[in-house]
């Protein structure tokens, strides 16, 4: 089973993307609201997976992902977003996030081809 972390500032988008991924087999072992917050839980939980909201209140998920890969974290990390992906350019690619997940669009079929 993949184990996720679920990083959003908005409790009741964490709440629902538990629910689905849950009923899609996926094993969620934390919550963060903040970029601070998702550095120190992804260092303690060691999660397979972490789905990752771009738009955070203090660091962007951006630069979270380019620290998640800086400190070697192994996780798979999936940016998301109420955005679209070609809102943000190369900033994706760049930042090694493996890809990304319109918050729309978000299913355990989504994750899953990413986490592959």
């Amino acid at each position: 089973m993949t184990t996720v972390l679920i990083v959003d500032d908005h409790k009741a988008f964490r709440t629902s993307a538990r629910h689905l991924l849950e009923a899609e087999g996926f094993v969620v072992v934390g919550e963060a609201a903040n970029g601070h917050d998702a550095l120190e839980l992804a260092g303690e939980l060691s999660p397979d997976l972490v789905l990752l909201d771009i738009q955070l209140p203090d660091i962007d998920g951006f630069a979270v992902a380019k620290e998640l890969r800086q400190r070697g974290e192994r996780a798979t990390i999936v940016l998301t977003s109420s955005r679209d992906a070609d809102d943000y350019g190369a900033s994706i690619a760049e930042s090694g996030a493996r890809g990304f997940v319109p918050k729309g669009d978000l299913s355990g079929a989504a994750i899953a081809a990413l986490a592959k």
